[in-house]
């Protein structure tokens, strides 16, 4: 069990109790909380006792009142604590089976856990679940959740996810719906394998299932050089990609008719792939798959152009991305002399992997060095480094790449509006 605490926010709950960065929270009222949501349940009672251990092994329990809707005030070392919900699956499209060898051990767990779809939208495909997960998920309510999807063919799921477990995937949303949960849905599309005809009846399955169903991400299966597996997997190119936009356009259209939103949304990189214009912002609604990269550049984009413009300040500046998004940054940055877009090529997973977020610290420092030059100002993509943490996928650490370049400013940008603004020097 993982309850440790690394965080106690000023003037809390936990501060007043003296509870300190390390201690752990074995039971609350005599039942042991499994994770966070069970955490937060149990301290809904306004009369409280806490069996804390210490980091020295001591125990203690504290017993105190509190307001019913009076929180914690602290923040733990993880979200679960009898430990992350494991997938068992072996997909034929996993990312995380095609990852360099040897790298941190967080890059290679597979979760599959429930808990961390309500918490945090990670995707689950309920092939591991167990009847206590679906009475606790009714229980608790937790809606909504995302699913993976893939196909709605029993036979082609278990074959794509290989565990016959993928074949319910009908009674399963059955249950969701039954413990009156909604669900945002994704299909990673692989070429010739779910797209096409098994591309349109799983959009018109997932379409009966509204209200209950949420939304439906459709994004292109990546590969990386690593890969290993033996099963054919074919990405897509200019052509196809323009195909699988001629097709899903077809159920947009429809659905915007029928219920005002459009629901079925595609990947960004289906429109780089093709060299299509990105759908205007109401296309994608309130973007409720953004973190799944659906609508992130025209979000960006419309971000950089609703920021007021600045008089801007005479210093040279390197913007670094994928190279899938560097046509988008020179079109932003055209009026702007000072401004040198470096796209990067991603040779640690792959060149066909051309996303910024999976830019590697050290491809981006060669990148920077082979072109050389003086810049005052390097921007790169946030979303290349761990989430609240200075450090790149293959541990290059923000520290380590700002000695290279000193005296170089580097700046990470989260969207579009702070990219304008640092553009034009108002840091």
């Amino acid at each position: 069990m993982n309850g440790i605490i690394t965080k106690i926010e000023a003037g809390s709950l936990a501060e007043e109790l003296e509870l300190v960065v390390g201690d752990k929270i074995l039971q609350v009222n005599g039942h042991a909380p499994l994770d966070i949501i069970d955490l937060s349940f149990q301290l809904a009672e306004e009369e409280i006792e806490l069996l804390i251990e210490h980091a020295d092994g001591s125990r203690e329990i504290i017993g105190f009142e509190k307001d019913i809707d009076e929180e914690l005030g602290a923040e733990f070392e993880s979200a679960v604590f009898d430990g992350v919900r494991r997938c068992k699956n072996h997909c034929v499209f996993c990312f995380v089976d095609m990852i360099a060898p040897n790298m941190r051990r967080t890059l290679s767990i597979k979760d599959d856990d429930y808990r961390l779809s309500f918490l945090f939208g990670n995707f689950i495909t309920l092939t591991n679940m167990t009847a206590k997960d679906f009475r606790r998920i009714k229980n608790f309510h937790l809606s909504p959740l995302f699913v993976s999807v893939h196909t709605m063919n029993p036979d082609l799921r278990a074959k794509m996810l290989r565990t016959p477990r993928a074949a319910n995937i009908q009674t399963q949303l059955d249950e969701l719906e039954r413990a009156g949960v909604e669900y945002h849905t994704q299909v990673v599309l692989c070429a010739g394998l779910n797209d096409g005809a098994e591309l349109d009846y799983t959009i018109a399955e997932i379409l009966k299932r509204r209200p209950h169903a949420l939304s439906l991400a459709i994004v292109p299966v990546g590969v990386t050089r690593h890969r290993r597996d033996k099963f054919p997997l074919n990405q897509f190119d200019k052509n196809s990609a323009a195909k699988v936009i001629e097709q899903v356009e077809h159920f947009q259209r429809r659905v915007r008719t029928e219920i005002g939103r459009t629901f079925v949304y595609l990947g960004d990189e289906f429109y780089f792939l093709a060299e299509k214009n990105f759908p205007p912002a109401e296309f994608y609604d309130d973007f409720p798959q953004i973190e799944n990269g659906i609508g992130m550049t025209r979000n960006f984009i419309d971000e950089f152009h609703a920021e007021k413009n600045f008089d801007a300040k005479n210093f040279s500046v390197d913007v670094v991305c994928g190279t899938s998004i560097a046509k988008v940054f020179k079109r932003l940055t055209a009026d702007k002399p000072n401004v040198r877009i470096v796209p990067v090529v991603n040779k640690f997973f792959g060149e066909r992997v051309n996303v910024s977020g999976l830019l590697t610290g050290g491809d981006i420092i060669s990148a920077l060095k082979e072109i050389g030059g003086s810049r005052d100002l390097i921007l790169i993509p946030a979303t290349a480094l761990k989430s609240g943490e200075e450090i790149f996928l293959d541990d290059v650490t923000l520290d380590d790449m700002r000695k290279i370049f000193e005296p170089a400013q580097i700046i990470p940008i989260h969207d579009g509006g702070e990219f304008k603004r640092t553009l034009e020097g108002n840091l």
